[in-house]
């Protein structure tokens, strides 16, 4: 299996440190609002590393943090006259719903960041006593030019970054590129050794990976626009800290854009993923950022959408048969094809078309086509439980009947004994329209040998 290390810019074999073990770590949201469709890009993309990975059968152990104490967190709570804990929770259960919504496994370990604020100023303390961070008036900051390899990760070198760093109005820095592990805050702030504060966004995850899984890790990953200054800042703190490398595999996934620019809150150009469920299943948001590669920015539209709509559609529709639990699919050229494709740096696109296939030919009654297409599709988090149609679909789709025949039907059952009396007497003129009226209500009729069925299309 080969993945691209941003932090060596090239795609390297991945080898775990402990033989199948697999440590994982992705950075959290920081719970202030709701998740949007760059964060469904996100953790969409490492659910399916995550997923993929246990496929293969390795053991993998996966942390996701929570950042519950943050300036835009503060911000909102004095707006809002709450407590920042109550803004945090609130908006914590918010995204839990959203990431079950769109099919994402929990993650084994997700520790929030106000309950390891204990190891954060452990590490601010050894980071200091070797040199590497001093103390200003209750900040804490740390010496970036004491740390050599500061810049890699995002590729800038460290004069050009000099020639872009500015110190602000009331800072205490020895050096305009040192950046805070801790910040003093008298109002939301915690007791620490440097007087009142609370801690600075990097050490955060520094401290929450080091406690979960150890000083060394197998995958950091996050979103592109973590490389710098998060990722970074990571880096430095905790190598310099611990003594040893942070993290073999760095991974980043590209942005979701709108009309070529990133999607994001401070632009104001976000979809939430629970507006985007109003309209579209969980499914199809993810075929649809599968469509790309996760290296890629992906650009959103309508048009893109409707096309992953049709897309997920075919897979949940295609003909299914009962499982065959002895199949070895390890043993089948469609997984080793798929395998091929995802090992080539998660090639999502390579292996979607093998999904593809794999549908066209169960529609066939191809023995055992449904059965692949079934376990491959769950690895990449695709269900196949086809929607169910609710009373008020019902309701809706035998209105449109009756408007279109000019007849009233009081309820579906009553639509569906005119369709069979219809066929019955070879009359396809009504059998037809009301096939097409349910059509249009989004409704599709099958008759199979048990009778006839409803599904939505």
């Amino acid at each position: 299996m080969k993945l691209f290390n941003s932090y060596t810019n090239t795609v390297e074999e991945f080898k775990p440190m402990d033989g199948n073990k697999v440590k994982m770590y992705v950075c959290g949201p920081t719970v202030y609002d709701y998740a949007h469709l760059g964060h469904a890009r996100c953790y969409i993309t490492w659910d399916v590393l995550y997923r993929y990975l246990k496929f293969k059968g390795y053991d993998v152990t996966y942390c996701r943090n929570v950042t519950d104490v943050d300036d835009k967190i503060l911000k909102k709570a004095e707006k809002e006259g709450k407590t920042p804990t109550e803004v945090s929770q609130y908006w914590y259960r918010q995204f839990v719903n959203s990431m079950n919504a769109l099919n994402n496994l929990p993650p084994d370990i997700e520790p929030f960041a106000t309950k390891t604020l204990g190891e954060m100023i452990s590490i601010v303390k050894d980071l200091i006593a070797n040199g590497y961070a001093y103390e200003a008036n209750g900040d804490v900051y740390f010496r970036v030019k004491k740390f050599p390899q500061y810049g890699y990760l995002s590729k800038q070198p460290i004069d050009q970054l000099e020639s872009g760093a500015r110190i602000e109005v009331g800072d205490l820095k020895e050096d305009p590129l040192d950046f805070a592990l801790w910040k003093r805050d008298e109002k939301f702030g915690y007791n620490s050794p440097w007087g009142v504060g609370r801690p600075g966004w990097h050490i955060e995850c520094s401290a929450m990976s080091r406690k979960y899984l150890g000083k060394t890790i197998d995958i950091h990953a996050g979103g592109a626009d973590l490389i710098f200054p998060h990722h970074e800042n990571e880096i430095a703190q905790s190598e310099c800290a611990n003594e040893c490398k942070f993290v073999n595999y760095w991974l980043h996934n590209g942005f979701v854009t709108i009309n070529k620019e990133k999607m994001s809150k401070s632009l104001g150009n976000f979809l939430t993923i629970d507006d985007m469920l109003k309209n579209y299943d969980a499914n199809t948001l993810r075929l649809f950022i599968l469509t790309n590669h996760y290296r890629m920015p992906v650009e959103f539209s309508d048009e893109a959408l409707t096309a992953a709509q049709a897309g997920a559609k075919r897979l949940v529709n295609a003909k299914q048969t009962p499982i065959n639990e002895n199949l070895d699919i390890t043993t089948t050229d469609e997984y080793k094809a798929f395998v091929e494709a995802m090992d080539e740096d998660l090639n999502t696109s390579k292996a979607l078309a093998i999904l593809f296939d794999l549908a066209t030919r169960a529609n066939k009654d191809e023995k055992d086509a449904f059965t692949i297409l079934y376990k491959l599709g769950t690895a990449l988090g695709f269900t196949f439980e086809k929607a169910s149609v609710s009373d008020e679909d019902l309701a809706k789709a035998a209105a449109h009947v009756s408007e279109v025949l000019g007849q009233t039907f009081n309820s579906m059952d009553e639509v569906l004994e005119l369709r069979k009396q219809a066929r019955a007497e070879k009359n396809w003129d009504i059998a037809d329209k009301i096939r097409i009226a349910l059509d249009e209500s989004g409704i599709i009729v099958k008759d199979t040998k048990e009778g006839t069925t409803l599904e939505l299309k």
